[in-house]
């Protein structure tokens, strides 16, 4: 391990002396520990010019692995200090759901299992058990996903969202007058008005329009008047309430994907995991979801 370190401090700064202030070690030790690695490794990992050094191609690779390996580790670590018991539970989320759905429900969950302690991991990508060090993930879309359990927690529908000012503005009245609003897309959803459009019986050519990364920023982007969003109501009730966001016209629609539990099937006896499925199973079948 302190071998390994000391490469990843090195190989971060490309500099021994750097890797040497940050570790509290000499130069001398930091490049002794290099040159051990190396020899157990066979080959060389820097690149040595007089005072200067670079990672080589090999290098660059086995850096990001070993930063990837020391953050895991790291991660358990923190993890296991938090609650030695073992009722700790990491749980990957997508931003808005895990924002504005799941955060406000949790309290109520820790209040009710003062034991458990959960760790949340935001991600945008799909999640993927073989490589990400999580115990389950809620994600969207559908619940075929290769070696993994699944449990269905709802359908999503989505509305046509906008400003008040842009909906006086445009005065919409029909889902065609849609078509000569800015509309804002969703980098994940790129066909999303594009079957809202075609729900409505409306005949489109090419949609045009921002690209947003994820629904909170879309969300902002309609409050301040930049466009039209289709969002999913369930997570923007605030901003509905509040008058933030209006519909555009009143034409909701359901999506073909849904919001679901994931969970490696190893994971199925881990206690926490248990506890944290059944609360989230009572919530949504109480109407509370």
């Amino acid at each position: 391990m302190s071998l390994l370190c000391a490469f990843e401090a090195a190989a971060r700064h490309q500099s021994f002396t750097a890797a040497a202030n940050e570790l509290h070690l000499t130069q001398g030790a930091v490049s002794r520990q290099i040159r051990a690695l190396e020899t157990t490794l066979g080959a060389p990992l820097f690149h040595r010019d007089k005072q200067k050094v670079k990672l080589t191609v090999a290098g660059e690779a086995y850096a990001r692995d070993i930063r990837e390996a020391l953050r895991r580790i790291s991660r358990a670590t923190l993890g296991f200090r938090a609650n030695p018991d073992g009722g700790s539970l990491t749980l990957a989320i997508l931003p808005a759901f895990g924002t504005r759905w799941l955060a406000p429900r949790l309290p109520a969950f820790l209040a009710a299992n003062p034991g458990i302690t959960v760790n949340l991991e935001t991600r945008l990508d799909p999640f993927d058990f073989r490589f990400d060090n999580v115990d389950a993930a809620i994600h969207f879309g559908s619940d075929d996903w290769p070696g993994a359990r699944t449990m269905h927690l709802m359908d999503e529908m989505v509305f046509p969202a906008c400003s008040p000012d842009l909906r006086a503005r445009y005065d919409f009245r029909e889902p065609g007058d849609l078509v000569r609003a800015p509309l804002l897309h969703l980098g994940p959803r790129p066909n999303a008005w594009e079957l809202w459009f075609e729900a409505n019986h409306v005949a489109i050519g090419e949609v045009h329009g921002m690209l947003l990364d994820q629904f909170l920023s879309a969300a902002q982007a309609a409050a301040s008047g930049l466009g039209v969003a289709l969002l999913p109501r369930t997570l923007f009730e605030p901003e509905l309430a509040r008058g933030d966001l209006v519909p555009a016209i009143d034409r909701p629609m359901t999506t073909t994907g849904a919001y679901y539990l994931a969970w490696p099937a190893t994971h199925d006896p881990h206690p926490a995991l248990r506890t944290f499925r059944e609360w989230l199973k009572d919530v949504v079948q109480s109407g509370q979801g």
